[in-house]
C-alpha cells in the first residue's frame, strides 16, 4: 500500500520479502506447533537454545561448577600449554568441608623437586615381552581420526614427539597423520579390527603383523571397552567411509561399516589369552594389554583366572572410567554404565594382587585425568602410570563447545570440515601438547616432593584423603582397604571377593541373566573355577 503512494519503497520488499515468505511456511508447516502459532518470531526459541550452553559457560557458572570440567580446570591445561603463570592468588575456590574434597598427606621431612627425576619412566612388559617399553606416567589416551581431525592427530603426535610420550591411536586405525611426527604410538585393536581385518571383519594376521612391526609402534592395546559408552558397539555411516577411511581401516569405501559391541576373534577368558599370545607373537614381542571399563566383577575374575590357568599375561591393562567422554554416546551409557575410575583402578589392582599377577603386569588410569594431582590420586590408588584424552584435547585449544559429534567443532579438533580444521595449526599446537606434558608431570612430582617420597612408586593409599560427610574423613586406604598378595589363589577368600570367585571361572564370562541363590553364596570359597 505504501508502495502504491511511493513506489521507491517496493525495494524495501528485498528484505521485508524473505521474513513474509517465511511467515507463510510457518504457518502452514506441521512440525513446530510454537513456530505455527508465532510465525518468524517462534524461531528464536531455537536460536535461544543454541546460545544456551555458550552464554551458561561464559556468564553464569562459576570457576568451579562447570561441567564435564570446570573453568579451573580447564584454564590450568590453557595456562601450561601456553606456559603462562599457573599459580592461583588468595587462597583455594574449592569448598574444602564439601563431601569429596581431597588432598595429599606432606610431610615436615618434604624433599626438593629438584632432587627428584623429573620424567620417570615406567617399564612395560611381563615375562614373554621381548620389546618392553619405557613409557611416561603421563600419555595421550585412545581417539581415533576420524573422530579427531588429522591436524589434530598431528599435534597430539608432534607433542608426544617432543616429550618422549606414547600416543594411544584410538580403534580407528594407524593413519599416516599418525606416522608423520614420528611419536611413539600405542595401536588400539578394537572389535572392528580397522587397519588389521578382513573385509568380513575378522581379524587378519598378515595386516596386523605388519603393521605392528613398524618402528613407531611400541604396544598394542585390545579394548574390551570403554567408559564413555561400555558394551556398546557403533556403525560407521556409508557416506562417511571415504577413501582415506577405507585405506586406514581396510574396509570397503562407501559402504556402512559395523564396530560391533563385543570381539569376534574370542569369546571365552582362554580364548582371550590365546589371543593375547598370538599378537604378542606377530608383533615381534611387544607389549600386548588390555583396555576395559569395569563393568561385571565376576568378568575380570574371569580373565585372571584364565592368565594363572594359562600362564600368558596381559603385559598392561587400561582401566577406563565410566567418567570417559571423547566417544559420542547415548545419554544413558554415558551417565548410568560403567564402574567410576577410581573404584575401578582399586579393584583391578586388587584383584591382580589377590591372584599374584601384579608384578607382571602394569595399570594405565585413564578417565578425567588433567592434572599432577590426578596423576598422584591414581598412582596411590594402584596405577602405573595414566593416559588423558580431553586433558591433550583442551592442550589442543578445545574450548568445551560440546559439538563433539556434530562436526562443528569451532577450535578444528573434533572435526572433518576442512574450514574448520585450519585454523588449528600443527606447529603451534604440538608444543602446547609438549608443554601441558612436561608442566602436568613436573606438578605431579613436586607434589611426590611434598609427600617426602622420591618415586612415584612408593605412593600408597594412605596418602590420598577424602572427605565423606562434614566431620568424617577417610584416607583411601581406609576406603579401600588392600588385600594380601595371592590371597585369592587359595580359600579361604577375603568375604569381600567370594562372589566374584563364586560366579567366575576361566571357561567363559559369566552370563548376564545368572542370579546368585544363597547355596551358591554360602559355598563359594569352595569354588575354584
Amino acid at each position: 500500500m505504501i508502495s502504491l503512494a511511493w513506489p521507491p519503497f517496493f525495494w524495501a520488499f528485498i528484505f521485508v520479502g524473505p521474513f513474509v515468505l517465511l511467515g507463510i511456511y510457518d504457518l502452514y508447516q506441521p512440525k513446530h506447533s510454537i513456530v505455527r502459532n508465532y510465525p518468524v518470531f517462534g524461531r528464536l526459541r531455537y536460536f535461544a537454545e543454541d546460545l544456551r550452553p555458550k552464554v551458561y559457560q561464559y556468564f553464569v557458572e562459576s570457576d568451579t561448577n562447570g561441567k564435564p570440567f570446570s573453568r579451573l580446570s580447564r584454564s590450568l591445561i590453557y595456562q601450561r600449554a601456553k606456559k603462562e603463570t599457573d599459580t592461583i592468588p588468595f587462597g583455594t575456590q574449592l569448598d574444602v568441608y564439601e563431601n569429596g574434597y581431597e588432598w595429599l598427606s606432606h610431610s615436615i621431612a618434604a624433599i626438593s623437586h629438584h632432587e627428584l627425576e623429573p620424567n620417570p619412566r615406567v617399564m612395560i612388559g611381563g615375562p614373554d615381552c621381548k620389546q618392553p617399553y619405557a613409557a611416561s606416567i603421563f600419555n595421550i589416551s585412545a581417539m581415533s581420526f576420524g573422530s579427531l581431525s588429522e591436524n589434530a592427530i598431528r599435534a597430539l603426535n608432534g607433542g608426544a614427539f617432543m616429550g618422549n610420550f606414547a600416543h594411544n591411536t584410538g580403534e580407528g586405525g594407524i593413519s599416516d597423520y599418525h606416522l608423520a611426527e614420528k611419536g611413539d604410538l600405542i595401536w588400539q585393536i578394537g572389535t572392528g579390527y580397522f587397519g588389521c581385518r578382513h573385509h568380513d571383519g575378522t581379524f587378519n594376521d598378515e595386516a596386523f603383523a605388519e603393521r605392528s612391526k613398524m618402528e613407531q609402534v611400541k604396544m598394542i592395546d585390545i579394548k574390551l571397552s570403554q567408559g564413555a559408552k561400555p558394551g556398546h558397539g557403533g556403525i560407521l555411516p556409508a557416506q562417511k567411509v571415504t577413501p582415506e577411511i577405507a585405506r586406514i581401516r581396510l574396509v570397503k569405501e562407501g559402504f556402512d561399516v559395523l564396530s560391533p559391541p563385543s570381539h569376534a576373534a574370542f569369546s571365552t577368558p582362554l580364548e582371550l589369552m590365546d589371543f593375547v599370545k598370538k599378537l604378542r607373537t606377530l608383533s615381534g614381542g611387544k607389549p600386548v594389554g588390555i583396555k576395559l571399563c569395569i563393568g561385571r566383577k565376576s568378568e575380570f575374575f574371569a580373565i585372571c583366572k584364565a592368565m594363572v590357568k594359562t600362564g600368558i599375561y596381559v603385559d598392561f591393562i587400561t582401566v577406563d572410567g565410566g567418567e570417559g567422554g571423547t566417544g559420542a554416546s547415548p545419554q544413558e551409557f554415558s551417565n548410568a554404565v560403567g564402574m567410576p575410575l577410581r573404584e575401578g583402578v582399586a579393584f583391578v589392582y586388587d584383584v591382580l594382587t589377590g591372584f599374584g599377577l601384579k608384578k607382571h603386569i602394569k595399570i594405565i588410569a585413564s578417565g578425567k585425568v588433567v592434572s599432577g594431582f590426578d596423576l598422584i590420586k591414581n598412582i596411590a590408588l594402584g596405577a602405573d602410570l595414566c593416559n588423558s584424552a580431553r586433558g591433550m584435547m583442551f592442550a589442543l585449544g578445545c574450548i568445551q563447545a560440546l559439538e563433539c559429534n556434530t562436526n562443528t567443532c569451532p577450535t578444528g579438533v573434533a572435526t572433518q570440515d576442512p574450514s574448520l580444521m585450519k585454523g588449528l595449526v600443527v606447529e603451534d599446537k604440538k608444543t602446547r601438547v609438549f608443554n601441558y606434558h612436561r608442566l602436568t608431570v613436573a606438578s605431579a612430582i613436586e607434589l611426590l616432593g611434598a609427600a617426602g617420597l622420591r618415586h612415584p612408586y612408593q605412593l600408597t593409599r594412605a596418602y590420598i584423603n577424602r572427605r565423606i560427610s562434614p566431620n568424617v574423613m577417610q584416607s583411601y586406604i581406609e576406603t579401600f582397604p588392600y588385600i594380601p598378595e595371592g590371597s585369592l589363589l587359595k580359600t579361604p577368600y577375603p568375604t569381600k571377593y567370594e562372589l566374584g570367585m563364586a560366579l567366575s571361572t576361566s571357561k567363559s564370562f559369566a552370563p548376564t541373566d545368572y542370579k546368585v541363590s544363597q547355596i551358591d553364596y554360602a559355598h563359594a570359597n569352595s569354588l575354584n573355577g
